[in-house]
């Protein structure tokens, strides 16, 4: 019997953002939002020194790092290396939720599965940096039986993992924003990363020894299935920031998917450790899944040949 996925299954979403942006926040609502729809529904925390994403969802005890499961970092004389300087995929990357050991696993009330790339807090001294984790976030996929999850990537405050290249591997990446003008850049330095690699613009490979490690970079780049780069505002307080926001956006040619407006009880379950439920900002993350889902319909009847990436109401 043929299962009939909805419209974003499979997908991998990757949420990127300034630091204090409230991308974290973003993905649990849009996660949430995705489960009351329908959805299987993965979230990986790829933030490596942010915490507190799996109380937000509900879950009372986090699993246990991927990087573990994984066989730990390089630069202790573990298995997984660092994407830059070996762009090699992470072997056995695409696991089978099932034969994941339990303890790499978390489950929230609601069933959204929930999974931690790596923390650097717990490393101590001269660890290295956090490229191994980065590469778990750029590669791993949990597979399920019957239809497949939307994975939706918390990735690290900043733009350090997408000049990585991890979102070679994603479908769709969405920007958060909040009130400040260093957001606004970041969007604009997203659209024009995500603008050359559609492009066909290759990555710096000057740092690689090895032909065939160069070759392997420059592959993934061509294979890379990125549709486009998405906007959310988000921490807005009043109508005035919204505007200010938006007119500074589309002198860019930036349209935001929608608006998710700051509310206390956010700020609030952060401070408590407690999970995102029953806000008004839920409702907001549910339009924007509705957004979302358009845009991709979008896109796929048009075989990519669509350049506005924004619904038509």
């Amino acid at each position: 019997m043929l299962i009939e996925e909805k419209e974003l299954s499979g997908k991998r979403i990757g949420i990127f953002g300034k630091g204090g942006s409230g991308k974290s926040t973003v993905a649990v609502l849009l996660a949430k939002a995705l489960r009351k729809s329908g959805y299987e529904v993965c979230v990986l925390d790829a933030d490596s020194t942010n915490i507190g994403l799996s109380q937000a969802l509900g879950i009372k005890n986090s699993p246990t790092p991927l990087l573990d499961y994984f066989g730990g970092m390089v630069f202790s004389g573990g298995a997984v290396t660092c994407p830059v300087d070996d762009p090699t995929p992470l072997n056995n990357a695409d696991i089978a939720i099932e034969a994941l050991p339990a303890e790499y696993r978390g489950r929230s009330p609601d069933d959204i599965q929930f999974f931690i790339a790596g923390k650097m807090g717990d490393k101590g001294p001269g660890a290295g940096c956090d490229g191994p984790i980065a590469k778990i976030a750029r590669d791993f996929s949990p597979q399920f039986k019957g239809e497949q999850p939307v994975t939706l990537v918390d990735f690290k405050a900043g733009f350090e993992d997408s000049a990585r290249g991890n979102i070679v591997s994603l479908d769709w990446i969405v920007v958060v924003i909040d009130p400040t003008i260093a957001a606004v850049e970041m969007a604009i330095d997203m659209k024009e990363m995500v603008d050359q690699l559609k492009a066909g613009v290759l990555p710096a490979t000057a740092h690689l020894e090895y032909p065939k490690l160069i070759e392997l970079a420059y592959q993934m780049y061509r294979d890379a299935n990125v549709k486009g780069v998405l906007f959310i505002l988000n921490r807005v307080r009043d109508d005035l920031a919204e505007q200010f926001l938006r007119d500074k956006l589309a002198e860019n040619g930036i349209k935001p998917l929608g608006v998710i407006h700051d509310t206390p009880a956010i700020s609030m379950a952060w401070l408590m450790g407690e999970s995102l439920i029953n806000t008004s900002a839920q409702r907001e993350a549910e339009l924007i899944l509705q957004s979302i889902e358009t845009i991709d319909k979008i896109y796929t009847d048009s075989k990519g040949e669509v350049h506005d990436l924004r619904p038509a109401y």
